[in-house]
């Protein structure tokens, strides 16, 4: 089918739901995608978070295959081999110690509402004072289900549902006075991103992070840690919460973990843990054989070729190219990340928009979070001369809309 005919046909046929970009993607190979007209392009979004590996990676080919001529489906009613194999794959690398599989990351993050939720009920049945609200923070995404909606804070997506989840409540973005204003005994659970990704890549300090567990350490709510998007080793740690040396009760992991295969994780403490009983929560295909397989595979190959070290070493040079761009346009008002987990901002929603839109014409694919933030989420295996390409189209595009932008090209900001 040519891309014209999908789009005519998708467009009777789907819920419009997505303003997709007039490009048919036909193949995938290292940190490039190829097009129907076989055009490569160098892809910085890696499907938004998920293609940790890039495309048609051996490993994950070789799991796929060998899986795929023994089982791709039991339920939860049997057992099958890939299931504790890669939960203890998981205990190891965020230390917490139980894991409950599903399908994607809003599902793990309504997980993690629901075990809150249970976990205060545990606790008031043993005398102690814990609520039922949860308190989340502004510029916050937790997924498109309606509790995830209901702890995500932009109008946008939740306002076309109300009512949603009652008993949510926002906390201004780093601000630990207002945290500890609001915070009480009503609440169950403080929920988290430690790098905020749709919101535009905004990390959270040390201060308020820790001051989110002290919290929750007073009165038994549990830390629930989004980590959906920078989690399994996209900040250069498996997960973002390891650079602030603070432990979580519940932390959600997805876009990366099985490749490109479906699938999310909730993992928490053992104290967390209990509050959840045979038929309380479940799912169909969580953790399948096929999913795992892919999983075990993905973690295999980050420790066994040192990703992490890699991540850390592209992502501080992409980073401080980007900072370096930053000092001669104006029009970049701060640079933020960890890892191959950054963004810039723009001081235009509209400059951000054609940039991104100029950048896929010269091949290049990244997207526009949060208005005017520009987000480079790229395979784990990006390199150096990757780097270099995206930046020197940047250079070019930033100084060719500079007239647009109604900025001088010197004297710009590189914060974050």
């Amino acid at each position: 089918m040519t891309l014209a005919s999908i789009q005519a046909a998708e467009s009777k046929l789907l819920l419009q739901t997505y303003e997709r970009n007039p490009h048919l993607i036909v193949s995938g190979n290292g940190v490039y995608l190829t097009d129907g007209d076989g055009r490569d392009y160098l892809d910085l979004l890696s499907g938004i978070g998920v293609s940790a590996l890039g495309y048609r990676h051996p490993a994950i080919e070789e799991a796929i295959r060998i899986q795929s001529t023994r089982l791709l489906h039991t339920s939860n009613l049997f057992y099958h081999e890939g299931t504790a194999e890669l939960a203890l794959r998981l205990t190891e690398i965020s230390g917490l110690d139980r894991v409950f599989f599903c399908n994607s990351g809003t599902e793990a993050w309504e997980a993690a509402l629901k075990l809150a939720r249970a976990h205060a009920g545990v606790l008031r049945s043993e005398g102690k004072q814990v609520g039922t609200k949860f308190l989340a923070l502004e510029h916050s995404f937790h997924g498109r289900t309606m509790g995830s909606v209901a702890t995500t804070h932009k109008e946008k997506y939740r306002e076309p549902f109300a009512p949603v989840m009652p008993g949510v409540e926002f906390v201004r973005f780093n601000d630990v006075a207002d945290l500890r204003s609001k915070f009480s005994k009503e609440f169950c659970a403080i929920c988290i991103e430690p790098l905020q990704g749709e919101g535009g890549i905004h990390p959270v300090t040390q201060e308020f992070f820790a001051a989110a567990r002290e919290l929750c350490d007073s009165t038994g709510a549990l830390l629930l840690a989004d980590e959906i998007q920078s989690g399994m080793g996209r900040t250069g740690e498996w997960f973002a919460y390891q650079h602030y040396g603070i432990m979580p009760d519940v932390t959600t992991v997805a876009k990366p973990l099985a490749g490109g295969i479906p699938m999310g994780a909730m993992l928490c403490s053992e104290e967390a843990a209990r509050a959840f009983t045979p038929g309380m929560h479940g799912t169909t295909f969580g953790g399948g054989p096929l999913a795992c397989a892919v999983a075990i595979a993905v973690i295999d190959t980050i420790r066994a070729t040192d990703l992490l070290a890699h991540i850390r070493d592209v992502g501080g040079y992409f980073k401080s190219k980007l900072k370096s761009l930053a000092e001669q346009h104006d029009c970049i008002t701060d640079v933020r990340g960890m890892g191959l987990m950054l963004g810039i901002e723009l001081n235009s929603s509209e400059l951000a928009k054609n940039i991104a839109s100029q950048m896929m014409e010269r091949q290049i694919i990244i997207n526009r979070t949060s208005e005017n933030v520009l987000r480079f989420l790229p395979p784990y295996i990006l390199e150096r001369k990757h780097v270099d390409i995206a930046i020197t189209a940047l250079e070019e595009l930033l100084t060719s809309n500079a007239a647009f932008a109604g900025v001088t090209s010197t004297g710009g900001h590189a914060n974050g």
